[in-house]
């Protein structure tokens, strides 16, 4: 027998255990659990570990690497996917920010604001990209709470967060509560303050009081190994220090904001009553703190470690909370992407090509490049980072257009940290990737991010292990957001009461969640409008998922 049908035959039966299980309560409730930034590698290398609520969700079934399979793995548009069933190419959030060069909106000092925020609505008047109202205009597939609600309208659907992106873009645009962490406080959208739950203030006030005062945190014995300094050009990282009193920041990088975050999400929960109504609800929780704390700190330290096993307890007690209620309900658990360390302490660890990126790539250092080589002044590219998508200037004249892009692809492709740069035209002609996302190229994985009149005009792709962040003084030593697997890969859950466990080592997708989902509650939805496939995890013969 060859080594391809072997592994077919074991996808087969791993798909047949799962829809042999026949004996769990239709879900009343589903809870969509976002840890953003929780890396299939993080998972992988603390999950024998774990001891309460991440230990009891691998006893149902577990995708240990499932992939978000474009090339922008940022926050805004990995939770797109989760339950859009739709990524990025299809649900038009192609980044966190993208670029208008048409924008006639200023920045607070005067300066051209060509910048459009994934969770914005830049129509507005006098608003600008940071200081935006939030909105959800830019998401353009529906989420399951939408479909539900388009179905029944008692559904209820309540997404809580630590960034509005996250809360934003699971709970969608029909959604009941939509809370999120803001500076120093949960908030909502304008408008919404008469909707606010009860318990809402006295969250805050916990919130508020754990800013107020300084915080020793403890360093679990497991991360002892994990725990030494790593130093680079602003600071150093790597030992778990006392948070100062009134440092709304390192809250916000801390364990604390997850735990206000879960703490919202039963408030509200409890007192809407979820999953006691005739139809079924649906709770979204995006959990930011490992995201701010890997990029504050890096990956491998003493700060992640212990983000790791205080996540593990926090979730424990979220679902103990659920139990008492006696709602039948399911849990999904995923990231919007992955990350990987900074590159000081890749290098102490042997990997020799990580760096930082050279600040030579920056979108108006290359263009001014292209501008002296073609006798041109003024703004010739813009773009957010030196990656990701690069724009023509709309200064630049339409007849010079080619050949300024053609000129910068030339320059990017030249410089030693660029893996690659791919044509946007090029990439609007070709269909969408399909397959296991771990065979494909980088232009599948660019062409899954690619949506026309809002990415660029070309994108550019770094090399492994090249950071691209400027500088640490920024307050980020860590990024993700590439096309690389340790950025793509995420840990996908599913749990519920009398589910049958088993692990699947196979290539799925975020996407693959929604009708996975709307497997379990017989929601119908056109095949023709998501990307994703049903997993089929509990509900009899593979023929009866309701993606048509």
């Amino acid at each position: 027998m060859g080594a391809k049908f072997l592994v077919a035959v074991a996808s087969l039966l791993a798909s047949v255990t799962a829809c042999a299980q026949t004996s769990m309560a239709k879900p009343k409730l589903i809870i969509a659990i976002s840890v953003d930034q929780l890396s299939s590698d993080l998972f992988v290398e603390y999950r024998g570990k774990f001891a309460a609520g991440l230990k009891r969700l691998q006893q149902g079934v577990v995708f240990p690497a499932g992939y978000q399979s474009h090339a922008a793995t940022e926050t805004c548009p990995g939770h797109s996917t989760i339950l859009t069933g739709a990524r990025p190419a299809r649900n038009g959030v192609i980044a966190n920010d993208w670029t208008d060069p048409a924008s006639k909106r200023k920045t607070k000092d005067g300066k051209p604001d060509y910048t459009v925020y994934c969770a914005e609505d830049e129509s507005v008047a006098d608003s600008s990209s940071s200081n935006y109202t939030v909105s959800t205009v830019h998401l353009k597939s529906p989420t399951l709470g939408d479909r539900l609600k388009a179905k029944d309208k008692a559904t209820r659907v309540v997404a809580v967060a630590g960034k509005d992106r996250s809360a934003v873009m699971m709970g969608g645009h029909d959604i009941d509560q939509a809370w999120w962490w803001a500076r120093d406080a949960f908030t909502s959208f304008p408008g919404r303050e008469a909707k606010a739950p009860a318990g809402l203030d006295a969250v805050n006030a916990r919130a508020k009081a754990l800013i107020a005062r300084p915080v020793a945190q403890q360093l679990p014995t497991q991360c002892q190994g994990h725990s030494y300094v790593v130093k680079h050009e602003a600071g150093s990282v790597g030992e778990l220090a006392q948070r100062k009193a009134g440092d709304a920041r390192a809250f916000r990088a801390s364990a604390d904001l997850d735990r206000m975050t879960l703490d919202l999400a039963r408030t509200v929960m409890t007192e809407m009553k979820l999953g006691t109504g005739t139809s079924t609800d649906v709770l979204a929780i995006g959990l930011s703190a490992t995201d701010f704390i890997g990029h504050s700190f890096g990956t491998s330290g003493a700060e992640q470690c212990a983000q790791m096993f205080a996540l593990d307890t926090m979730i424990g007690r979220f679902l103990a909370a659920v139990d008492a209620t006696g709602v039948p309900y399911v849990v999904v658990l995923t990231a919007d992407h992955g990350g990987h360390d900074l590159p000081e302490r890749n290098k102490i660890n042997s990997i020799s090509d990580a760096a930082r990126v050279d600040k030579a790539l920056g979108a108006a250092e290359v263009g001014a490049l292209v501008g002296k080589a073609l006798d041109m002044k003024g703004d010739i590219l813009i773009g957010q980072a030196p990656v990701g998508d690069i724009y023509v200037s709309n200064s630049v004249p339409p007849e010079k257009r080619a050949a300024v892009r053609d000129a910068a692809m030339k320059l990017y492709r030249e410089h030693p940290q660029v893996e690659a740069v791919i044509d946007g035209e090029f990439l609007a002609q070709l269909p969408m990737p399909s397959g296991d996302p771990d065979a494909w190229s980088l232009v599948d994985r660019a062409r899954a991010s690619y949506f026309p009149g809002r990415s660029g005009d070309f994108i550019v792709m770094l090399k492994p292990r090249v950071t691209p962040i400027y500088s640490s003084a920024l307050g980020y030593v860590a990024t993700h957001g590439s096309p690389w697997d340790y950025d793509r890969r995420v840990p996908i859950l599913f749990w519920q009461k009398g589910m049958k466990g088993f692990e699947q080592p196979n290539s799925v997708e975020v996407v693959d969640i929604l009708p996975t989902l709307a497997a379990l509650i017989d929601l119908e939805i056109p095949k023709d409008e998501i990307d994703g496939r049903c997993l089929d995890l509990a509900r009899g013969d593979p023929s009866t998922c309701p993606v048509k």
